[in-house]
């Protein structure tokens, strides 16, 4: 397995995505699946509030590769199954989010924790450890401010690990901040972002053209 060789950098807004990192406590390399802005509708104007890259293990190509090859990028974009693949696949991710405007920390936590326990609540996986593992991602938040260019990492592990981290630009922290074990926390935070009500269609749209022309790849080397 490798990084893919037809992967690049991408720029959202001001702000630039590298194509490859290393995330935080960690020593290996994970790839860029896409980026794209995040916004909300406010009196008619739509507001950019933050840039959102989502980073993958390098397995993540051949496992999604098996299901998905040969679809054309229109296809993917339209699958929600595809997305829940990224989702749930059996391989780490890093999400990126910097900020384009000033977010102060416990507002921009609740709204997010709003949006993740809807969903958790919607598909039945809400309970006791989940509530408090909403208290413990609540927590993590509560003396940070965020101003333009600041970052929130999520990294996820396969088995359910959520670290957190904060960096005052890109610059990704050699250790996490927090650890929450909580399965359906962590798949939460992604879904909200790139599932059936996606906070930034436009990270949907990059996975989906940038996964088509990875898929491609994988095939070509496979034959």
């Amino acid at each position: 397995m490798a990084i893919p060789a037809s992967v690049t950098n991408v720029s959202v807004e001001f702000l630039e995505f590298a194509a490859v990192v290393a995330p935080p406590a960690s020593t290996k390399s994970y790839f860029l699946g896409g980026a794209g802005v995040r916004g909300l509708n406010i009196e008619g104007e739509f507001v950019k509030f933050t840039g959102i890259g989502v980073y993958l293990e390098e397995k993540a190509v051949p496992w999604l590769a098996a299901k998905w090859k040969g679809k054309s990028a229109a296809e993917l974009l339209e699958s929600l199954e595809f997305y829940r693949d990224i989702i749930k696949g059996p391989f780490e991710k890093l999400i990126r989010g910097t900020k384009l405007r000033t977010l102060d920390g416990p507002e921009y936590v609740r709204k997010v924790s709003e949006n993740c326990v809807a969903y958790m609540k919607s598909v039945g996986t809400y309970d006791e450890a989940e509530e408090k593992a909403i208290e413990e991602f609540r927590y993590a938040f509560k003396d940070q401010n965020f101003p333009p260019g600041s970052t929130v990492f999520y990294k996820q592990s396969p088995t359910g690990t959520l670290g957190l981290s904060f960096s005052k630009d890109e610059t990704i922290p050699e250790d996490e901040y927090a650890v929450i074990e909580n399965k359906a926390l962590s798949e939460a935070v992604l879904e909200t972002m790139i599932g059936e009500i996606p906070v930034s269609p436009a990270l949907k749209e990059s996975l989906a053209t940038r996964f088509y022309e990875f898929l491609k790849e994988a095939d070509s080397n496979i034959e």
